[in-house]
């Protein structure tokens, strides 16, 4: 009786590898095509900004690849699974490693590691590079894909999409750089509203500084509702309840944030009184989003095992499938719901992996004969 948990070092190996080049594989061809749609939609509107060219079609694309692996990682993964799974057992390998005494656990714990692995690169990948390549594209974006404006002598990410209450007014932008009383924000939009959410006046202005109190609006233009006045003023103070610390709350971006800056994010937030249910549920995500790779091999094991001669093996493979995308979209439901409050943050992130942990397991005893 063997009780080592990995087979042999040559056949964990030769396991493997086979593995990790199917989900690089994989995992290439994912995001070349994925990435050519993508610009097929977004070229038109990068290339009509003056003065953009291929080396702002090749910006895009730096920005966007890390954005698709960090996504299709797991998918890569699971596909990867089945590939060498259904391979090994038309080549009767698995029928070898099975007839030399090994269990169904062993056959599958060289492809467990490897996923492990896999699990722990793309929580790094994700901490590294695609926080920082969310928050760079949707400034970019916001920016309608041209310069990003920078405030000198400032630090911090650039954030875009801001939108921000002021009793019933509303203040929007485009862009927000610095941190303190160094907040720049562009592409600014002023809504003075009526006490019955009536749209009084719209002011926009390309710049707003923080003005101590309120902000200060440069070259505004004023748009009166009722008179369909517009006038442009040297100056306008708006906003004067919206503090720089308020608006930094208002403007964090989870997904541009990685997993120590988001910790805070939510800890100042919980200071404020503010809801954090989303935020956390995003956080326990980055640890739980990751080790779904770490499923993966389990959920896809079913069709390792079954005799390739029987005729089921195609069958099998659509069942390994199913349960993989099963997950995925599990995952996604929970943590929608747990973004909502209708789940707990803790329960939402880690519920479908502990679920569908339990029901891998559960298929892996019942179809290793």
């Amino acid at each position: 009786m063997q009780l080592d948990f990995f087979p042999s070092r040559t056949l964990t190996l030769y396991l493997a590898k086979l593995f990790v080049v199917r989900i690089f594989a994989v995992l290439v061809m994912l995001v070349l095509v994925l990435l050519a749609l993508d610009l097929l939609s977004t070229s038109g509107d990068i290339l009509a900004v003056k003065g953009n060219g291929q080396a702002e079609i090749l910006k895009y694309a730096s920005l966007r690849a890390p954005q698709l692996a960090s996504r299709f990682l797991p998918y890569s993964v699971l596909l990867a699974t089945l590939i060498t799974l259904v391979t090994l057992n038309q080549n009767s390998e698995v029928v070898a490693m099975k007839a030399a005494g090994l269990s169904a656990h062993q056959v599958l714990a060289p492809l467990l590691l490897t996923a492990a692995l896999v699990s722990a690169v793309s929580f790094g990948f994700n901490e590294r590079i695609v926080t920082r390549a969310n928050a760079t594209l949707d400034a970019w974006e916001a920016a309608e894909y041209g310069p990003i404006p920078e405030a000198e002598g400032t630090a911090g990410k650039p954030r875009s999409n801001i939108y921000l209450t002021d009793g019933v007014n509303i203040l929007s932008a485009a862009t927000l750089t610095g941190t303190g009383k160094d907040i720049v924000l562009t592409g600014v939009t002023w809504y003075a509203r009526a006490p019955g959410g009536i749209i009084r006046e719209q002011i926009r202005s390309p710049r707003a500084t923080y003005a101590s109190p309120g902000w200060r609006l440069e070259q505004p233009v004023q748009f009166d509702v009722a008179g369909a006045v517009t006038e442009r003023p040297a100056a306008l103070i708006v906003g004067q309840n919206l503090s720089p610390e308020r608006i930094m709350l208002q403007s964090v971006d989870a997904d541009a944030q990685n997993f120590w800056e988001l910790k805070a994010s939510i800890d100042a937030y919980e200071t404020a009184g503010r809801n954090t249910d989303e935020m956390r549920a995003k956080w326990w995500h980055r640890l739980s989003g990751p080790l779904s790779a770490l499923l993966m091999p389990l959920l896809g094991s079913v069709a390792a095992f079954g005799l390739a001669r029987s005729g089921q093996l195609f069958v099998r493979a659509i069942i390994g499938m199913a349960l993989g995308f099963a997950y995925f979209v599990v995952d996604n439901a929970a943590l929608a719901m747990g973004s909502f409050g209708g789940y707990p943050p803790l329960l939402a992130a880690w519920a479908p992996f502990v679920l569908f942990l339990l029901v891998g397991e559960t298929v892996l005893v019942r179809t290793e004969e």
